[in-house]
């Protein structure tokens, strides 16, 4: 059987993950800022900004980090001002739950990741999460670029890290290179000897009418191309019909002992 040829393809343009940051604004809990470290390093995020944080606890955050994580926690930034915290990114994407007034312009995280696709390319792009109990306020929102919101179920709630895993997941996945290849089609010649050994052989066993098959055959060619045939697939097909050819000959044969 022919071996199909494939042609690698390039991938596709992806989110740019080092040129992406986590922002905590005003965190809370020292076990929080661990999770956080864990879920960004869990995704390809190796930048980790906090910002006013309420209590920074080495050991309750690294409990809650494990692992190569901990790393992002060595190197994590810390500001006293959210502003300065900002001032190196080019764009920011402030993150909410709570929708209406000034949040009507707000994108999922996925669709926020195929956004940043191209913008990555060129900016760093901080990611902003507001506080465990209030999230960003009002006075945050003139920061961000862009609004994203999570969509959830009954249950609301979630958790910072949960938040933040959510995000990073999305772009991770819109970071993650997708080469792919692509198998050589049959070629016209290959087509036509298969439709001419197939045309053959439904004639010659009665599926299709000995009266005008090629009027039958339009419908069997459509199907066909509908699919665009691998050349492998048409070399299936044509021993498939070399197949069938021996065993209605075999069967003709006993039949007249």
């Amino acid at each position: 059987m022919m071996i199909e040829s494939r042609r690698k393809v390039e991938p596709e343009a992806r989110v740019r993950l080092e040129r992406v940051a986590i922002v905590l604004f005003r965190p809370q809990l020292p076990e929080n800022i661990g999770a956080v470290a864990r879920a960004a390093c869990n995704m390809g995020i190796n930048r980790l900004v906090l910002v006013q944080p309420l209590e920074l606890h080495a050991e309750r955050m690294a409990m809650m980090a494990t692992g190569p994580s901990v790393r992002l926690l060595d190197t994590m930034e810390v500001h006293d001002d959210l502003a300065a915290a900002l001032a190196p990114f080019q764009y920011i994407v402030g993150t909410t739950a709570r929708l209406g007034g000034v949040r009507t312009d707000y994108a999922s995280p996925r669709e926020m990741a195929s956004r940043l696709v191209s913008i990555s390319a060129e900016n760093e792009v901080a990611l902003l999460f507001g506080p465990e109990n209030w999230g960003l306020t009002n006075e945050e929102l003139p920061f961000c670029h862009a609004l994203v919101t999570i969509p959830t179920g009954e249950c609301s709630s979630l958790n910072l890290a949960q938040a933040v895993m959510v995000m990073a997941y999305e772009l991770f996945t819109a970071a993650s290179p997708k080469p792919h290849y692509v198998p050589r089609l049959a070629n016209s010649q290959e087509l036509q000897v298969m439709y001419t050994m197939l045309q053959e052989t439904l004639v010659k066993i009665n599926f299709i009418s000995h009266q005008n098959p090629e009027h039958w055959m339009f419908n069997v060619r459509r199907l066909f191309s509908r699919h665009g045939l691998r050349a492998g697939e048409a070399q299936v097909i044509k021993g498939i019909c070399r197949q069938i050819d021996w065993y209605v000959g075999k069967r003709l044969e006993d039949m007249q002992k």
